[in-house]
């Protein structure tokens, strides 16, 4: 029966005193004896998340933590919190270890059991966050064909996180891409499944190391999108896929059998498309009968962000109409067997009401936060919750992590043709280089990216290299889009009229030119997440955007 949530519930218990804090026991002994204290409410707990609600639950209005509001809102405690790097505007490393500390300290201390709560964060390509690396997109790591470097990559990956007091990321994404309209493309590791496997079996030991958590410098990786999601109709993000079962086994399904069963990854996010009519979030058989049944997953799934709620409807994005209301979303989400809501409690919340109503058992709540609490006690997050906080020690690991980072992008590099040997440049001494195009001028780090303490654009390098030895001259001939960054939702096209002009002046720039580097292409807009209804990244053609094609023939 579930136990009631009175005074005598919520007040802290003491330090030490049962077998779940005794690290000498178990992680199985552990889980048992903490989920057979827990309330209704604290096990509900465990299968939120906040992101958008951390200024109203965590902080002050002058963007201090608030124990008063953490006391109010997450007196149950909370399974995690998504993307604490992005607080107040975006935290040095400093300021995240500091304060994933200070908010650790009130789980830990003031709620009534002591569960620590888990910090996860985005790291497609590195950790998006303030003065973090950036490494080469998926796809571009993919093109290396050398896993021991990409597990390089993310063990140095894993370890920043860390250090800043996060324990989980959202990646690596494993899906096979096989239609190049649609815009997250950019985010896998390509059409080929063994490649895909491969490359993810690399992530994942890099982000995991032997999957004990011991050292500290690991942390918990995230398969997604599962399943089915590289492939959408018409290319469109989140559209069905339509495949055979024996298509969906071969192709789609194989990465993540092989890096589940090769690499025991902690964690499976559950995809926003639909398979067969069945959105993945309340696909039993996907969630249970596959990865838990046949594959033997022992870690938990997380859903794509607002995905539960899509069950039902959300009107800014894709909405699946399977549910009546938010409450019977959570029904089948949790049915099906997705353990914990992510990056807002919407849905979740209701699961309170309808294991009271008899709509659905506690013992299904207990196996969903069983396997979450045997991730976090593997962690060591009872034990040692809290983060070394060390002034310059992320700092100093990013200045050291650029020559790997510089690796892998050498490595990553594709040279498709060089007609007559042109390449490597060899210009005479007072010679002129032309650099011209839109993305000349740009720092093009792709999706989910944070912003690195490095940048650098093609136009900047040339120059560097060059300016020595012969005259540089730019001209940006035209616009993709305006502005053109990932954040910015609306896409605002060029004025024609404008984009002539500035094709009239790259002539001009180019005549005077022994030789002219062009830079055309997408950029952050055209090939991204289509997320909602005006953040759009898809394609219906793969021609180049605007008047590049002018721009070139000119």
């Amino acid at each position: 029966m579930a136990k009631d949530s009175s005074s005598s519930q919520t007040a802290p218990i003491s330090r030490s005193r049962f077998p779940y804090q005794d690290a000498t026991l178990s992680v199985d002994e552990r889980v048992r004896d903490l989920l057979g204290r827990m309330s209704l409410e604290e096990k509900v707990a465990q299968m939120l998340c906040i992101w958008s609600a951390k200024a109203s639950h965590l902080f002050d209005e002058k963007g201090s933590l608030s124990l008063e509001r953490l006391r109010k809102h997450l007196r149950h405690g909370i399974g995690q919190i998504a993307r604490l790097s992005d607080s107040r505007g975006g935290l040095t490393p400093q300021e995240m270890m500091e304060l994933s500390n200070a908010i650790q300290k009130f789980f830990v201390e003031e709620t009534r059991l002591g569960i620590p709560v888990v910090f996860h964060e985005e790291c497609l390509h590195g950790l998006a966050a303030r003065q973090a690396t950036s490494y080469p997109q998926a796809i571009a790591l993919a093109s290396t064909f050398d896993p021991d470097l990409v597990q390089k990559v993310f063990a140095a990956v894993a370890e920043d996180v860390r250090m800043r007091g996060a324990h989980q990321v959202l990646a690596p994404v494993v899906d096979v891409a096989r239609d190049p309209r649609w815009g997250r493309v950019e985010e896998t590791f390509g059409e080929d499944p063994y490649l895909v496997a491969q490359m993810g079996l690399a992530v994942v030991r890099g982000l995991q190391g032997d999957g004990s958590f011991e050292d500290g410098r690991h942390v918990m990786a995230t398969l997604k999108h599962f399943a089915a999601h590289g492939q959408p109709e018409s290319g469109i993000n989140c559209a069905p896929a339509n495949v055979s079962e024996r298509l969906l086994r071969d192709v789609f399904l194989y990465p993540f059998r092989e890096v589940v069963q090769k690499a025991k990854v902690a964690s499976v996010m559950a995809s926003y498309n639909e398979i067969d009519g069945v959105p993945s979030h309340a696909n039993r058989w996907l969630l249970r009968e596959v990865l838990r049944g046949e594959w033997g997953f022992q870690g938990f799934v997380v859903s794509d962000y607002y995905a539960i709620t899509e069950l039902y409807r959300r009107d800014e994005a894709l909405s699946h109409f399977v549910a009546e209301d938010k409450k019977e979303a959570a029904l089948l989400a949790a049915l099906a067997g997705v353990n914990i809501e992510l990056p807002d409690m919407d849905c979740y919340p209701f699961l309170v009401d309808l294991v009271k109503q008899g709509r659905l058992k506690e013992q299904v709540l207990d196996e969903l936060v069983a396997q979450m609490l045997r991730y976090k006690f593997m962690m060591g997050l009872f034990d040692k919750p809290f983060v070394p906080v060390e002034p310059g020690r992320v700092e100093l690991k990013l200045e050291a992590d650029r020559e790997l980072a510089l690796q892998a992008a050498h490595e990553a590099i594709i040279l498709l043709k060089n007609d007559g040997n042109l390449l490597p440049l060899q210009p005479k001494p007072g010679s002129t280089i032309a650099v011209i195009g839109p993305n000349a001028d740009r720092v093009l780090l792709g999706g989910y990216s944070g912003t690195p303490k490095y940048c650098s654009t093609l136009l900047q390098g040339i120059r560097e290299k060059m300016e020595s030895r012969c005259k540089v001259v730019y001209s940006e001939g035209c616009k993709i889009t305006v502005g053109g960054s990932w954040q910015e939702d609306v896409v605002r096209l060029p004025d024609p009229e404008e984009d002539r002009r500035s094709i009239c002046e790259a002539v001009r720039v180019a005549r005077e030119a022994n030789v002219v580097v062009l830079a055309l292409g997408g950029n952050e807009q055209t090939a991204r997440e289509a997320w909602s209804k005006n953040h759009l990244g898809d394609r219906t053609s793969l021609d180049l955007v605007g008047r590049q094609n002018e721009l070139a023939a000119a």
